[in-house]
């Protein structure tokens, strides 16, 4: 079961940021707004913060800047906003790891449920189990048995200790019973990079990041690790249709901003998020890229990421995985 102290995680900062007490200008936004993505450029989540952002400027008439902050598995890049002033213009764009996942795993710098109060949740997307084509296998059955023939011997990248790629790689090796090696990158950006050029051979990777590689035959797909097939690679199976029962993992992309920022500008935030996300042409964008814009409210956000806590503490558990500590 996941701590008491976790499973509030996310409601404790909203709830701070709904007492704020500091003052929020009138006509808010008055100067450009800086989101912070906790990983490098080209993975899922920075595309994501670039096409909302591009929107969100548009809207605001100030400019939404999207600074990428990788390193110790978005540690390093949400620490910098929970400490940043309340005030509306420093905001996060996030993927599970450093908000759900590595509280159950090690020491943090910086407190979720104290330091950070949520705003949307942007767009959810199964990981895309792909390989090297170098790699002599075109099914997940036929990659099992060549790990089975090579304990300890094949490798697979995450986009960090801890993260959601790195424990979907635990999930295959318990249910697969197999032995292979975890690499942890800093970011899906360097990950895709080695993975293209053969020097890992498999990777779970958002499905925005993996799929034009996958479209040009640079990299192999086996198969989605949701419950159902993904509409942007129908040909691909699911992990349980490929052979591995009960495989369910996604990634998804949400906003949060230092807690005690005023709720008027988390509520303009949010807005103008929801608005953009429901935009034709982003929404297209993200499917094409094998993600769906969602958009929510604080509170649906808390109640998305309990779940989310709760499962993957319950993974952390069974798997034994480690974080960086």
């Amino acid at each position: 079961m996941v701590p008491n102290g976790k499973i509030l995680l996310i409601c404790a900062g909203y709830c701070l940021g709904a007492l704020a007490t500091t003052a929020q200008p009138q006509g808010y936004p008055l100067k450009p707004i800086r989101v912070v993505v906790p990983v490098a450029a080209g993975g899922a989540t920075d595309i994501t913060a670039r096409l909302v952002g591009q929107k969100m400027t548009e809207r605001f008439g100030q400019p939404v800047l999207v600074e990428n902050r990788p390193g110790a598995n978005e540690v390093i890049g949400v620490d910098a906003v929970a400490k940043s002033a309340p005030d509306g213009y420093t905001v996060l764009l996030t993927a599970p790891a450093a908000i759900v996942v590595l509280p159950h795993l090690q020491k943090l710098p910086y407190s979720v449920d104290k330091d950070l109060a949520p705003v949307s949740l942007a767009a959810v997307t199964p990981l895309i189990l792909v390989v090297h084509p170098s790699l002599p296998v075109t099914t997940v059955k036929e990659l099992i048995a060549f790990a089975k023939a090579r304990p300890g011997q094949l490798s697979y990248a995450s986009a960090g200790n801890g993260g959601v790629q790195h424990l979907a790689g635990e999930l295959l090796k318990i249910s697969a019973k197999i032995d292979i090696v975890h690499i942890p990158y800093k970011g899906a950006g360097p990950v895709m990079q080695d993975l293209i050029g053969g020097q890992v051979p498999v990777f779970f990777s958002g499905m925005p990041p993996a799929m034009p590689h996958v479209r040009s035959g640079k990299l192999r797909a086996l198969a989605v690790t949701t419950t159902h097939r993904s509409a942007t690679a129908p040909d691909v199976p699911t992990m349980e249709e490929a052979g591995v029962p009960g495989f369910d993992i996604s990634n998804w992309f949400a906003y949060f901003v230092p807690s005690g920022t005023p709720p008027d500008a988390i509520g303009k935030l949010n807005a103008e998020i929801i608005r953009a996300l429901k935009l034709q042409d982003v929404k297209e964008k993200l499917a094409s890229l094998g993600a769906e814009a969602v958009g929510s409210s604080p509170e649906e956000l808390v109640k998305f990421a309990r779940a989310e806590s709760a499962k993957f503490a319950d993974l952390i558990k069974i798997s034994g995985a480690k974080g960086t500590d």
